[in-house]
């Protein structure tokens, strides 16, 4: 177990430095292309309950899916992580003026306040679809995250707790594409992984 977790740590850097090297230009173009493949999407065009998350810096923005789900209608979920543990939930985004004005965390995401109640996407009907972020990816879909376990604990209780899993597309900058990263029994796969090629 350990092994895997030194040779993911190892890659967590060297693609933390790659995306880095980025300029702000090329992350922005390459966002807008992944963006654009997302909404075109049939996944994402038959899905009428979809998680989004919110962007942080060097990651592929989401903000036009956002803004565009709401305005197609969609029933709009967005993470909501507790610092203090693995835990986090998907909870309801009513609308864009509720979505800029989300307060920031500390790590530069925006998301409701832990201390608001809001309506979680489990508990009010399940999702149709999930879109995922992370720092490593390959082709068939192994995923690798900051290292929380967040989002592969989110999945696995979406799995057990909805008769048909939800849909998983992870969006990527092409340069967060690998021919492989280590994997442990956690580590749940993604169907689709969009880049800007």
């Amino acid at each position: 177990m350990s092994a895997i977790r030194s040779a993911k740590a190892a890659l967590r850097k060297e693609l933390q430095a790659k995306i880095k090297a980025l300029s702000s230009e090329e992350q922005a173009r390459q966002s807008m292309e992944v963006q654009k493949k997302v909404i075109s999407h049939s996944l994402y065009k038959d899905s009428k309950r979809v998680a989004l998350y919110l962007s942080m810096a060097n990651e592929v923005t989401t903000e036009n899916i956002v803004r565009h789900a709401l305005e197609q209608g969609k029933t709009c979920y967005v993470p909501r992580y507790d610092s203090k543990s693995v835990h986090m939930d998907m909870v309801r985004l009513h609308s864009w003026q509720e979505y800029e004005s989300l307060p920031l965390t500390k790590w530069n995401i925006k998301q409701p306040p832990m201390s608001q109640s809001c309506e979680t996407a489990l508990e009010s009907g399940g999702l149709d679809l999930i879109l995922v972020p992370g720092l490593g990816f390959t082709s068939e879909g192994h995923r690798m995250g900051r290292g929380r376990g967040y989002y592969d604990t989110y999945l696995a209780k979406c799995r057990a707790s909805q008769p048909s899993p939800p849909h998983t597309i992870a969006l990527a900058f092409k340069e967060q594409v690998l021919p492989e990263i280590p994997t442990d029994e956690t580590d749940i796969k993604i169907d689709i992984v969009l880049t800007a090629e």
